[in-house]
């Protein structure tokens, strides 16, 4: 039984050290629920379970990640643009996809949601 058990520990391990990671240039749609669709662009770097970069509307207007995280494949984190609106982001990465949800909020507290779909730049 002991054996057993150093074996699944063992396993587990060397998943994590082998998990994928998200580090690089990431683009894609960026749909708010009531308005216009635009892109998004994100720049990771992944250090074990932190995540740090930016994110904006393309590769020239970014914004720092602040709280990047990534614990199996959700990833969340928090971007705020020059006019005080936080993106608060809960992403899942699949592959070579990222996307999920990110709430804004306004520096007056109104909030919207968006959907995001992120796939990596080559």
């Amino acid at each position: 039984m002991k054996i057993l058990l150093c074996v699944l520990m063992l396993a587990g391990v060397a998943m994590t050290a082998f998990a994928a990671d998200v580090s690089g240039n990431w683009q894609g749609p960026f749909t708010p629920e009531n308005g216009d669709a635009g892109q998004g662009y994100v720049i990771l770097k992944q250090a074990g379970t932190e995540l740090t970069g930016s994110g904006g509307p393309d590769a020239n207007e970014q914004w720092p990640l602040s709280n990047g995280k990534i614990v199996g494949n959700k990833i969340t984190g928090e971007v705020k643009d020059p006019n005080g609106v936080v993106y608060k982001l809960d992403l899942v990465f699949d592959g070579e996809h990222i996307k999920g949800d990110i709430l804004m909020t306004s520096p007056e507290g109104q909030t919207q949601k968006a959907k995001l779909e992120l796939t990596r730049v080559k």
